[in-house]
């Protein structure tokens, strides 16, 4: 299928030139804000680990965008695109990765663990494929309260050959499950290419044809692609509750974390090139928009100059805000302690 015809596939037929503004504003503000803690995270303010979404803002954003009341998302440990995309301030997630008391899980989970519940988002998970048996159970339980609803449940290309992400096909399979696996395939697990690292014929979605399950490739530059494709999985999800597996071709500009220091070694500098003048979701977008006639070189400069200044603000409302205290470690534990259930009165709890 050409570009033209995803662009004028019916999901994409109906975005307003509002609408489609909104969505490359959600890319540039994710770019942004990546930007902002990298500079943060090498200057010493942040602690913990830091794994940047720059490069693969249109998986996030074209997927998300598709969500109805009854859709839940749940990632891996690069969850900044997807919490900024479900529509989590910048605030609240960085003050998360600088510690603070204000951040979206109180400053106790940092980067690899946002969180907004509120907004059908369930994080932020750092065990690698462990995010996927919880999708699988999101699913099970709108199949049970019969919400016509999915979850969308993104991994990593390295996830595919853990076992839980096995067995949870398996599952999804049998019971007939409403989940669309979303694998973010950046070339690269860790440090490892796919070639590498995974046995595979054609591409690593198939093997969803081990388990009876429908998968497709998208490319992942398109944002048109991303939400055609995305929503036709989404639709098989919740009307006849059948799993999906995507693979979204994508690329990560910078190391797995900002602790690979090698990142420039295991790639050359020709293929980040590559993506970066040929490939970028960003400047994809941005072009086609232009030729619609929806965006003016005024307006997307005044999109970046707003977000960069959004992000830069975050830095500052993070610096500022106040660190947990010493009593806040017995808090957050334990449903039933902070609530002062029954349950809390019952057995011991090991901070009392």
């Amino acid at each position: 299928m050409s570009d033209l015809n995803f662009a004028s596939s019916p999901i994409n037929k109906s975005l307003s030139p509002e609408r489609k503004i909104e969505l490359f504003t959600q890319m540039v503000r994710i770019r942004r804000f990546e930007q902002a803690s990298l500079k943060s995270y090498s200057s010493g303010k942040m602690g913990g680990f830091l794994h940047l979404y720059i490069g693969q803002e249109s998986v996030a954003v074209g997927t998300i965008s598709l969500g109805g009341a009854d859709d839940h998302f749940i990632t891996a440990y690069r969850d900044h695109g997807h919490a900024l995309a479900v529509g989590m301030s910048m605030n609240e997630c960085m003050a998360e990765m600088y510690g603070k008391q204000s951040g979206c899980s109180k400053g106790k989970g940092g980067s690899m663990h946002f969180f907004a519940p509120d907004k059908n988002f369930w994080g932020g998970h750092g065990i690698v494929g462990g995010q996927t048996p919880l999708g699988l159970g999101l699913g099970y339980g709108l199949k049970y309260l019969e919400k016509e609803g999915c979850c969308l449940c993104y991994l990593g290309d390295g996830s595919v050959n853990q076992g839980a992400f096995h067995e949870s096909l398996n599952i999804a399979s049998l019971f007939g499950i409403p989940v669309v696996y979303i694998i973010e395939n950046n070339g690269y697990s860790m440090g490892t290419s796919q070639q590498r690292s995974s046995a595979y014929t054609g591409c690593l979605a198939q093997r969803a044809e081990a388990y009876a399950i429908e998968w497709d490739v998208i490319n992942g530059s398109d944002i048109y692609e991303v939400r055609s494709k995305t929503h036709i999985a989404m639709e098989r999800a919740r009307k006849d509750h059948k799993p999906t597996v995507l693979e979204i071709e994508t690329y990560r500009y910078y190391g797995h974390s900002v602790a690979d220091a090698n990142h420039k070694k295991y790639r050359t500098p020709e293929e980040i090139t590559n993506y970066k003048d040929n490939h970028d979701p960003i400047n994809v977008f941005r072009q086609k928009l232009m030729d619609e006639g929806v965006l003016t070189e005024e307006k997307a400069e005044e999109i970046d100059k707003s977000a960069k200044a959004e992000a830069a603000d975050a830095v500052k409302f993070a610096e500022e805000a106040p660190a947990p205290t010493i009593a806040d470690i017995s808090t957050d534990v334990y449903w039933e302690t902070d609530n002062d259930t029954d349950a809390s009165k019952i057995g011991h709890h090991f901070f009392s």
